[in-house]
């Protein structure tokens, strides 16, 4: 007993020892590089922005790249639960608190950012032909927003092919996130709007996820837009009506949530080293239910009731029409989404906008739960019961509930990410598309 209890003394600082020198030199990196982006916001300073900026990409990168040298291919989760950053210890609360922080000066308070916004603003120039300050002075913060949000998901997805370089399955999953956060969701964008008198428009993006695309407004703008405007209209509505149901009766969810969404993407690669904390009780899961359900509703109700006060000359809502939709956007949107959504990936793993708040999720949830042909089947005669599998789902889903009785896992939350799969030591668990008979157990 007492040669177990000195062993799992040592396992923290054994942890710490797997480091080398260019790992090192890279945490090395992105620490200073944040200090001196807390520097350069309080200071104004451009130079500081791009240096600070500059050193916690390549930092990371420099650390992610290392990790191939970690051992023979191969999902490694050791030490996780040792870990304050990963098992919401202090240094958890302090990077979610980072986190929170972050979003909430990019949404509510810009103007501290300048420094950052000059240092892209000439890329902005370049990709979408406008800059970040209109004719009256006023900046944008957005196209920063863009920018980072790309970045992050291509450097933090080198991380995800490196760490499940194995799976071919995870290689194509997290190479396809990767695409479309680049091309459809930042660059095919702006490049659209330069030349098409500004028109912006997120390919990637599907109502109800971006809210206001199907509102009277937005259509009105699309088709007074010409020819380009009509098809970004067409696509609005198509994607939603005949691609959604098309794909996900195909596929389920998962064709949208881990191959192509940006909030997902996002999950998947700065997320990742967090899943582990979704909350996976019973508790948890009727929240979950109740919340996503009701986000779903009040977005429906939003768009109906901006249509009929349209509709009706303004006679229903009156002035309230846009303090309506600007209170959804400000408290589902920005606050739910983008603030309490990624700033929590510490503490509540990575996929808390898409449990419990995403509409999108909601709408693909429902037809998978009656409608697809995907579900992940399960050999419960070969399951252990080691618990992998719950421990590593991102949605707070006991798949092993499932496992040890053979039963097929048909859930409107599962996002077909395979992790659970992927993290079987003994293949029991397997995503397949299938004939409808073939499902069993349809608990949601």
């Amino acid at each position: 007993m007492r040669h177990l209890d000195l062993s799992l003394q040592l396992i923290p600082e054994r942890a710490h020892a797997t480091l080398d020198g260019l790992q090192k030199l890279g945490l090395g990196g992105v620490s200073i590089g944040l200090l001196l982006l807390v520097v350069s916001v309080m200071s104004g300073s451009t130079v500081q922005a791009g240096t600070g900026f500059g050193l916690v990409v390549f930092g990371a990168l420099a650390y992610i790249v290392q990790t191939r040298n970690d051992g023979p291919p191969g999902i490694k989760n050791n030490f996780i639960m040792f870990s304050s950053i990963m098992s919401r210890g202090y240094l958890a609360w302090m990077a979610a608190v980072f986190m929170t922080g972050f979003y909430i000066i990019l949404y509510f308070y810009p103007q501290h950012l300048k420094p950052l916004v000059v240092l892209v603003n000439p890329l902005q120039v370049w990709l979408s032909g406008s800059s970040a300050w209109d004719a009256n002075g006023n900046m944008s913060q957005w196209f920063l927003y863009g920018f980072i949000y790309t970045v992050t998901i291509l450097v933090m997805g080198v991380r995800a092919l490196i760490k499940y370089r194995h799976s071919r399955y995870q290689i194509l999953r997290t190479l396809s996130v990767m695409f479309f956060q680049l091309a459809f969701a930042f660059t095919i964008p702006n490049v659209l709007a330069k030349f098409n008198n500004g028109l912006y428009f997120e390919w990637a993006n599907i109502w109800p996820l971006r809210y206001y695309e199907l509102f009277p407004y937005s259509v009105e703008g699309l088709i007074s837009s010409g020819g380009l405007g009509k098809f970004m209209l067409f696509w609005a509505v198509f994607s939603i009506l005949i691609l959604t149901p098309v794909l996900t009766y195909f596929f389920g969810k998962r064709w949208y949530c881990s191959w192509v969404c940006g909030c997902g993407g996002l999950a998947e690669t700065l997320g990742d080293p967090f899943r582990q904390n979704s909350d996976k009780s019973l508790r948890a899961w009727k929240v979950e239910r109740w919340m996503i359900h009701s986000v779903l509703v009040l977005v429906v109700v939003t768009t109906g009731l901006m249509w009929a006060n349209h509709l009706y000359g303004g006679e229903i809502l009156g002035t309230w029409s846009g303090r309506f939709s600007s209170g959804y956007g400000f408290l589902i949107h920005s606050i739910f989404a983008g603030v309490i959504g990624t700033g929590f990936y510490p503490v509540m793993g990575s996929r808390v906008w898409c449990r419990f708040g995403c509409p999108m999720a909601a709408v693909l949830g429902i037809l998978q739960r009656f409608f697809s042909r995907f579900r992940i089947t399960t050999n419960g005669g070969q399951c252990i019961s080691c618990g992998n599998c719950s421990t590593y789902c991102e949605m707070g889903i006991d798949v092993r509930w499932y496992a040890q009785r053979g039963e097929n896992i048909v859930r409107a939350s599962c996002v077909g990410c395979g992790m659970c799969s992927a993290v079987c030591p003994r293949g029991v668990l397997n995503l397949e598309n299938g004939p409808m008979n073939n499902r069993t157990g349809f608990q949601v």
